[in-house]
């Protein structure tokens, strides 16, 4: 428990500390964030190693996949914090991580898997994790996006001082990371068609559709960005969407079976 309240604490003083110089003319320190930051991610992947790994298998419960992600992102951030302007995201990206850590010591639960009996499993779930990392994270980018573009059309005098980065670039990773997790997510549903033999079957068949509806989205929203040089509220909308139906193919039904059953 006592590792627990120290990554949820080192969190929030992370977060606290970058929201409280967001709209500061010289902005967050990323040396300052980094230390509770990583104070943080290094208890957080303490607790992941010590709730996964089990013997024999491995706890791959709807909570510790969470987790997982929570942590691959805001370790991805953390680090792209030091190159580009993050700072407006990652109060939330901590909070999230915190969030989390919380809800796992409140609601533990075991899923055991044999993943190292699976080559072919382990490749497609670390496909699909880093897919839905990298469009969650592309999601983040466009709220950040929007939230940008709002200010710039009204004009509001706090806007000039604060730190948030030029609209183009946020635009310019935004789409590099849509194009990434839609590659990614291609390979992920490939690799579960060629590695497994229950993609349709009928308790997978909605994570199935739905996560090909999904994919379906990001890959016109992509096409049609490069093509027909589609941006502005049509993409962050069908993100948003895309990024939805995901999620829902993901936990779901875990949701229910995991929490509200038990």
């Amino acid at each position: 428990m006592l590792i627990e309240i120290v990554c949820i604490v080192f969190y929030l003083c992370a977060a606290g500390w970058v929201g409280s110089r967001l709209f500061h003319h010289q902005g967050p320190n990323p040396t300052l964030m980094a230390i509770p930051a990583f104070l943080a991610l290094t208890a957080h992947l303490y607790l992941l190693w010590e709730g996964i790994l089990q013997t024999p298998g491995q706890n791959m419960s709807m909570l510790n996949v969470a987790s997982l992600l929570a942590w691959l992102i805001t370790f991805t951030m953390t680090l792209a914090s030091f190159t580009f302007a993050t700072a407006i995201l990652m109060p939330v990206v901590f909070s999230f991580s915190a969030i989390i850590v919380l809800l796992s010591v409140l609601i533990p639960d075991i899923h055991i898997m044999q993943i190292e009996l699976h080559p072919g499993l382990l490749i497609h779930i670390s496909l699909a994790l880093l897919a839905y990392g990298c469009l969650l994270i592309a999601v983040l980018y466009a709220l950040q996006l929007s939230y940008i573009s709002g200010r710039l059309k009204d004009k509001r005098p706090p806007f000039l001082h604060s730190s948030l980065p030029p609209l183009m670039t946020v635009e310019t990773i935004f789409f590099k990371l849509l194009l990434t997790g839609t590659i990614l997510l291609t390979l992920s549903l490939a690799s579960g068609f060629v590695f497994l033999d229950n993609m349709l079957a009928k308790e997978q068949a909605h994570k199935t559709i739905l996560s090909i509806l999904a994919w379906l989205v990001f890959v016109v929203t992509t096409l049609g960005h490069q093509r027909w040089g589609w941006r502005g509220k049509r993409v962050i909308s069908a993100t948003l969407i895309g990024a939805l139906l995901l999620t829902i193919a993901y936990f779901g039904s875990r949701f229910v079976r995991e929490v509200l059953l038990n």
